[in-house]
């Protein structure tokens, strides 16, 4: 077996790897998992055949998504038996002034909001994999058949189908970065004041509450459906807190959130779907597990468990 020099191999992989991690993490929501199996495509690209690879960049990407559908299908249990709602691991992609470049952390586009992520868990290991690759990599339905084992009438189907799904919410929350960092400025806001009704005025009557703790910290087990409800349990929570927790403003996923925080500690990182220029959905992630990166990126402390 030939194989090209290693520096050379090396090179190539760098190339592509923040495409392959870009592809990951899209797919599996979760920034562990995606590095684990970035590292697996690195194992798999340094023992081919390089010599006869005609694209080092199809190569990698076409592994890196076929290691994470076969992820996605053994993960599928698991999520089923999860302790609550499972949601994704958020991102940092910027600080309070704004987003971080694309080259800092991956190929950033507006396709790796939580909304959007969260909302790609109903879609089957290849649906997810033919819409990503097709809608934000630009690839083409005869690459895809060729990435998930399909012929291109299949894939073009199950494209359409998962095009539907995607599309038939994803319209409605497609809200530019300054109105979003302007509702959740708002909302801050109204949570440190404890103010009960600007809360529930920067809410859409049926706004939904989703809470991660994964069975490690409190959390709510179910999700919180109305905004009167939602309000009460924030102010619950602010009132508990007795003003010791404060949001940090942070971009997440491409879009502006906030971290609350208790000194140096990190009790959540929460996210928001915009809709009509009201929140329509919270995204609150506590699991210390999925707050890994974030802890590294701010130097924060997690919560006890």
């Amino acid at each position: 077996m030939t194989h090209a020099p290693a520096s050379d191999a090396e090179t190539a992989f760098l190339t592509h790897r923040p495409r392959a991690f870009a592809v990951a993490y899209r797919m599996l929501g979760s920034i562990a998992e995606a590095e684990d199996i970035v590292q697996e495509a690195w194992l798999r690209w340094q023992s081919a055949d390089r010599a006869h690879v005609a694209s080092p960049e199809a190569f990698i990407v076409t592994t890196t998504s076929r290691l994470a559908i076969d992820h996605l299908r053994k993960a599928s249990t698991r999520r089923e038996t999860y302790v609550g709602p499972w949601l994704p691991e958020p991102m940092v992609t910027g600080d309070a002034e704004g987003p971080a470049t694309p080259q800092e952390r991956l190929e950033l586009a507006d396709d790796i909001s939580m909304a959007l992520l969260h909302l790609l868990e109903r879609l089957s290991p290849e649906e997810r994999a033919a819409f990503l690759l097709h809608e934000a990599f630009d690839y083409s339905h005869a690459e895809i058949a060729n990435l998930i084992g399909k012929s291109e009438a299949a894939c073009r189907q199950m494209l359409s189908r998962a095009r539907k799904r995607v599309q038939a919410e994803r319209p409605r929350f497609n809200t530019e970065a300054r109105e979003h960092a302007r509702l959740t400025e708002l909302f801050q806001q109204a949570l440190m004041k404890g103010d009960p009704e600007a809360i529930l005025a920067c809410m859409k009557e049926d706004a939904i509450f989703y809470s991660d703790g994964g069975g490690k910290v409190a959390a709510a087990l179910n999700p919180l459906y109305g905004a009167d409800k939602i309000t009460r349990f924030w102010m619950g929570i602010m009132r508990k807190a007795e003003g010791r927790i404060t949001p940090r403003p942070v971009w997440l996923n491409g879009l502006p959130g906030y971290l609350l925080t208790e000194g140096d500690t990190l009790h959540s990182a929460v996210s928001l779907r915009i809709e009509d220029g009201r929140i329509a959905a919270l995204y609150v992630q506590r699991n210390p597990d999925k707050l890994a990166d974030i802890l590294r990126q701010t130097g924060l402390r997690p919560l006890a468990t």
